[in-house]
C-alpha cells in the first residue's frame, strides 16, 4: 500500500514538472478542492437509494477518479501549508472521541451538541 508521503511526493512532482506551483495559492487550492468534492456529489444527486446502488455498481471507476481528485488537493494543500496530516488526523480523532463518546453517541446520528 502506498503511504500518504509517497502519494504527496507523486503529486508535488506532477505539479512541479508542469510549473504549476505559481498558480497554487491556498485560496485557489481550497476552491479546487471544493469543486472536486462537488463532482463527487454529482454522482449521487437526485437519485433514490436503489438508483444510488446501481450507479455505484456501474460507475465505481469514475467515482474513484473524483475521490482521487479530492485527495490530490488535500495532499497538495497539506504539503504546501506544512501540515502533517497523520498528526492532524490523530489529534482530530482524539477531539472527535471526546465530542462523541461511545456511551452517548453509539448508534445515533446527532451532532455532538445534541447528544
Amino acid at each position: 500500500m502506498t503511504t500518504l508521503e509517497e502519494l504527496t511526493k507523486k503529486i508535488v512532482h506532477f505539479r512541479n514538472e508542469r510549473n504549476w506551483k505559481q498558480f497554487h495559492n491556498p485560496k485557489d487550492c481550497a476552491i479546487s478542492l471544493q469543486l472536486e468534492a462537488s463532482e463527487v456529489l454529482e454522482h449521487f444527486q437526485w437519485k433514490n437509494s436503489q438508483e444510488i446502488k446501481d450507479h455505484i455498481k456501474n460507475n465505481k471507476g469514475e467515482i474513484g477518479e473524483e475521490l482521487v481528485d479530492v485527495l490530490y488537493w488535500v495532499l497538495l494543500m497539506s504539503h504546501d501549508l506544512r501540515i502533517d496530516l497523520s498528526d492532524a488526523f490523530d489529534k482530530k480523532m482524539m477531539k472527535n472521541g471526546k465530542k462523541y463518546p461511545v456511551q452517548t453517541a453509539k448508534g445515533k446520528h446527532m451532532k455532538y451538541t445534541k447528544l
